[in-house]
């Protein structure tokens, strides 16, 4: 005969399978909603890195009448004392030459920007071209950088000066060009592309998973 089971045996009753789901719920909810609280962080740290760059940009213009980078007297401008030839000077001719993403030890204005506000005071970092973090990187640790605009504008954006921002999630770029733009990553102000061997290229969707630059012309 078979015995009938002891109390230890006993199965869950319903009121326990619910509490216990109910729990399991609560948990769920609050790792996707950290997550969604990390992801607003980093596109909070991402938009500050735009807004920063133009802020820096028109401090220097104010300070000393000159275009970073393009400032033809940024030795007598910013080289502290004893060191009149701390850094390289532009041409002056109103714009930032060179690409955002030339290499640090590329001759051009877009890296003598770096250079210019960072003696100035006013940004933070390496002053020294050859130093390993003389270029600046966002909190997803892709590359930022500013050039000027026109016809030969990353992506096409419009605005006399523009910065782009690389390695960013898609999901982030949505979001951050849903805060300083209009949502769509192929129109704008602020436009999303993929890297190849050249610019970056203008795409008209966006993979969650995928890294792009974000371009903002100001």
């Amino acid at each position: 005969m078979r015995s009938k089971p002891s109390a230890g045996q006993a199965g869950f009753t319903l009121v326990e399978i619910s509490i216990v789901l109910v729990i399991i719920g609560l948990l769920i909810g609050g790792v996707l909603k950290g997550q969604e609280l990390i992801n607003s962080a980093k596109v909070k740290n991402l938009a500050k890195d735009f807004s920063n760059t133009q802020t820096i940009l028109y401090a220097y213009q104010d300070k000393f009448r000159a275009l970073p980078g393009d400032d033809i007297r940024a030795a007598e401008h910013v080289c502290p004392s004893g060191t009149p030839n701390c850094v390289k000077a532009g041409d002056a001719n109103g714009a930032i030459d060179g690409d955002w993403d030339a290499a640090a030890t590329a001759s051009v204005e877009s890296i003598f920007f770096w250079q210019h506000v960072r003696f100035a005071n006013l940004a933070t970092g390496p002053t020294d071209t050859a130093n390993p973090s003389f270029l600046p990187l966002n909190s997803a640790g892709g590359r930022i950088g500013i050039q000027s605009g026109g016809s030969a504008a990353p992506l096409g954006v419009s605005g006399s000066y523009v910065i782009c921002s690389a390695g960013i999630p898609g999901k982030l770029v949505r979001q951050l060009d849903s805060t300083l733009d209009d949502g769509d990553p192929a129109t704008g102000t602020m436009r999303a592309g993929i890297t190849t061997a050249g610019p970056p290229v203008s795409i008209t969707s966006l993979d969650d998973g995928a890294a792009y630059v974000a371009c903002l012309g100001f």
